[in-house]
């Protein structure tokens, strides 16, 4: 199948999706999301493909956000469905993928991107790479997954400092606070998630599915706290700080929430 906004490879048992938009900083608008969603899709049901590698074209980012002018101008209910179709199409998709995920975050991985390297079961960065959740400068919050997996990944009061702050870390801080597994120079990165890859193949498809299900139902026993992630995002739209966050942001100049 042909993409217009991903680049897929297997080679000896490992799958690749490569995220190409680096004009766009491989920022997730419909298309890319729907096409994500299609190509998870065919390689979980393709033998071929025992783990997978998800990155970003270029060096500059993985996926720098969501495409904020597809949304800008979003009612409520649309904000709403925006998160609940979102999650469902893609960040859940990619959590419960039944073989191994490894995000090789090559650069920004930020809002949407962070949250899609979240959902993968484990990640690599560059020792470049900068991460963040700048969603509540522009008056919102994480709505692909990113209020509930961030806490579970490095505590409740990082995930907080992270989200109230809309600041970004860099590589050796995530891997102190444990958001990402491993860094290592960008030169370096695709190998290194090929090594890891390697490793993870000697062990059972099928006990790697099951591990995946089990460890997910252990971290998501309801959907509450998925549910209220929606709701409070579609929310969002409604509120000045919205309307002033995302118009600033597309007028390029810093928002004013006074």
């Amino acid at each position: 199948m042909e993409y217009s906004n991903l680049i897929v490879a297997i080679d000896s048992g490992i799958g690749t999706i490569t995220i190409n938009r680096p004009e766009k900083l491989n920022a997730l608008n419909r298309v890319t999301i729907q096409e994500l969603s299609s190509a998870l899709d065919a390689l979980a049901l393709d033998s071929a493909v025992r783990v997978l590698i998800v990155t970003g074209s270029g060096n500059k980012a993985f996926v720098a956000g969501a495409d904020i002018s597809e949304f800008a101008s979003f009612p409520v209910e649309q904000g709403e469905a925006l998160a609940r179709d979102g999650q469902q199409a893609l960040f859940d998709k990619v959590a419960h993928f039944p073989k191994p995920v490894i995000a090789a975050v090559n650069g920004f991985a930020l809002g949407g991107g962070l949250e899609l390297a979240m959902a993968a079961h484990v990640r690599i960065a560059a020792d470049s790479a900068k991460m963040g959740l700048p969603e509540l400068s522009l008056g919102v919050i994480p709505g692909y997954g990113g209020t509930q997996r961030l806490p579970q990944l490095i505590g409740r009061g990082r995930a907080y400092e992270m989200l109230f702050s809309a600041r970004m870390i860099d590589a050796s801080t995530a891997l102190v606070w444990g958001l990402v597994n491993k860094t290592c120079v960008l030169e370096e990165l695709m190998t290194e998630a090929r090594s890891m890859a390697q490793g993870f193949l000697k062990t059972s498809t099928q006990a790697s599915a099951a591990a995946i299900q089990a460890v997910e139902a252990g971290f998501r026993p309801t959907e509450r706290g998925y549910a209220s992630e929606i709701t409070a995002f579609g929310q969002c739209f409604q509120t000045p700080d919205f309307i002033e966050g995302t118009g600033a942001f597309l007028e390029k100049r810093k928002p004013d929430f006074s």
